[in-house]
Formats: C-alpha cells, structure tokens, sequence
C-alpha cells in the first residue's frame, strides 16, 4: 500500500509497503499504535516509543510523535493507500 513514512529528523516520503502487521511492525520497530488523525487517514507509531526512549519525530494536531512513523489511509475498519491530495499535504510537513 502507498503510505508516508517520516523518520526522525527526515524529511517525509511515499512508500510501499505490505499491508500486514509484520509489515507494519518492522517500520516502526515494534508494537504499532495507531491514532485516528482524519476519516480517511491514521498515524501508525511505535506503542513502545517512548518507553524506549525513541527521539523526538513530529507533533501533528497537538500530539507528539517519536520515532518513524507511518501516515496511511484508512477506509472503515482496513489501512490502505493514502489519496493523492493527502500525501501532497503530508510532505509538507518537516
């Protein structure tokens, strides 16, 4: 699936990746924990992140990040690729 992947102290990008828990778990070094940022759109952190002292990465909508994390579409209850116009929005970000 076409995702986002921002990584600590890098500049945001398109991805694709496996639409599995093993997919998504290697990513983000762990346990994932998935935040409902939009209707069509989720950040997919490390659950663990700041247990493991993981850096500093973004705060997006008020909520801080640490560690890589993932921004993927969401469509019911299943992730799938992002739209165009998010990803666009998305790799604004710094």
């Amino acid at each position: 699936m076409k995702v986002v992947r921002k990584e600590v102290h890098c500049n945001p990008h398109v991805v694709e990746i496996g639409n599995t828990l093993e997919a998504l778990q290697k990513e983000v070094g762990g346990y994932i924990e998935t935040v409902t940022m939009f209707t069509d759109m989720a950040i997919i952190c490390n659950e663990e992140g700041r247990l493991m002292g993981m850096e500093h990465n973004l705060e997006f909508a008020g909520i801080e990040f640490v560690g890589t994390v993932l921004f993927v579409g969401i469509d019911g209850d299943e992730f799938c690729d992002l739209s165009d116009e998010m990803i666009a929005y998305i790799l604004t970000l710094k």
